[in-house]
């Protein structure tokens, strides 16, 4: 566990970079940790993180397919906006855990 700044902000980050709060994360901190993985943050990103953060809050099993059939678009269009790992990557910047299903 390590603290860190981000977007103005003193969070705590567990050893692969996740929130471990994911009540202490905002817009701007996603915009942070998107722009530490290279990504610059769309309204179509946006629409993944909030369908993530929704799923998590409800206790929800977090896949790459059921990510690809959510219908925000399809998996392709996942790797397409967070390359080289879409769910694990959408998560970080989402502020939730990564995903059991992710390695």
């Amino acid at each position: 566990m390590a603290e860190k700044e981000i977007a103005g902000e003193t969070v705590e980050l567990n050893e692969e970079g996740y929130l471990l709060n994911p009540d202490q994360w905002t817009e701007n901190i996603a915009h942070e940790l998107a722009q530490e993985e290279g990504i610059a943050l769309t309204d179509k990103h946006f629409e993944v993180i909030r369908y993530l953060r929704d799923a998590f809050a409800k206790g929800e099993m977090l896949t790459i397919r059921k990510l690809g059939n959510s219908g925000i678009t399809d998996i392709k269009g996942l790797y397409q906006l967070f390359p080289g790992g879409p769910l694990k990557k959408s998560s970080r910047i989402a502020g939730i855990p990564k995903p059991a299903s992710c390695v």
